[in-house]
């Protein structure tokens, strides 16, 4: 026969379940506050070299992007669009480069490297603006080199200060909402007990996994915006310089089609580069994913990347070696 529990009984084992359930949950669970970060290596004696290493990669990255930001701004003959774009990317890439370079050196000198939960959130904001900004500047300094090779008589007017500064001000807009819309989502999911991060900075895909609560909105705004950004920037980079080609294709002198690829030489190097390494860090099948493979990649795109591109844009660019050689010669050679 079917035992029977009085209203006010009942209302009482319920209670005490929910209590118990509650006491349950708060010691299984515990908020997370900070994440530990394990860095590249738990190997003390390598740590020490990798410091060494990545602190002269920042201290070259910082020297290169800011230094050529100043040269821009100190030669007349460099105030044109297409430098004008070159120095935005610089400060682009000091800051992106900025924020993630000083805790990842810091964390190299002490036994755990924990960064707190909202300081976690900055970088990631930090960190989404600054990459997201790179891939548009990229794709408008590629359009930039169309107009300058296909109309060059025209290309003062085409790319006027207004419309330089718009596209600038348009891509950081861009980076801003892609990066915010991340770090939202990201901040209200909820983190309990794990919060060991695989990684050297906060980067979203190693937040996710730690995650104990439904993070599939998150993949999906990830995919989602990512994926619009990297194929609508990626293919104004293509389609621009297949109307590249042709446009150089047609000039009829060999030398002003050596001038031309010779232009475009260093931007197609350090575009190249940024989306090889970011297609090869996002864009492959889980069973080929590699926690250390993927450290090394990011690496590459977060810290030598940044510290290349003054590098590539100075090496092969002539203006660019005539301006430094002009201001070399002004300052240690005035007669």
């Amino acid at each position: 026969m079917e035992k029977i529990i009085p209203k006010q009984e009942s209302w009482l084992v319920l209670t005490d379940f929910g209590k118990r359930s509650k006491h349950i949950a708060e010691k299984n669970f515990t908020v997370v506050t900070e994440f530990i970060l394990l860095g590249l290596t738990d190997h003390a004696e390598l740590k020490l070299v990798l410091f060494v290493l990545f602190l002269v990669i920042y201290a070259v990255t910082l020297v290169g992007n800011l230094g050529v930001i100043f040269l821009i701004q100190i030669t007349p003959k460099l105030h044109t669009p297409m430098y004008f774009f070159l120095s935005c990317l610089s400060f682009g890439d000091a800051c992106y480069s900025s924020a993630i370079a000083p805790k990842m050196l810091l964390n190299f000198l002490v036994v755990k490297g924990t960064i707190s939960f909202s300081a976690c959130m900055v970088q990631h904001l930090c960190f989404g603006v600054f990459v997201t900004t790179e891939g548009f500047l990229l794709s408008i300094m590629t359009y930039d080199l169309y107009v300058a090779i296909a109309n060059p008589l025209l290309y003062g007017v085409a790319m006027s200060k207004r419309k330089c500064v718009g596209l600038v001000i348009g891509s950081w807009i861009c980076g801003i909402i892609n990066s915010l819309v991340h770090t939202i989502s990201l901040g209200r999911l909820s983190f309990c007990r794990l919060n060991v991060v695989s990684h050297f900075f906060c980067d979203i895909p190693s937040l996710l996994k730690l995650s104990c609560s439904d993070s599939s909105m998150n993949e999906l705004l990830l995919l989602i915006f990512s994926g619009v950004i990297a194929m609508a920037t990626f293919l104004i980079v293509i389609i621009s310089y297949v109307f590249i080609v042709f446009a150089i294709l047609r000039i009829h002198s060999a030398a002003g089609r050596q001038r031309a690829f010779s232009t475009c030489a260093s931007h197609l190097t350090a575009v190249t580069i940024f989306y090889v390494t970011l297609s090869f860090s996002y864009i492959q099948p889980s069973s080929q994913y590699s926690v250390e493979q993927e450290k090394v990649v990011s690496v590459f795109y977060t810290l030598v990347i940044p510290m290349l591109n003054p590098l590539i844009y100075s090496l092969r660019n002539k203006e660019v070696k005539d301006a430094v050689k002009r201001a070399v010669e002004t300052k240690y050679f005035p007669c």
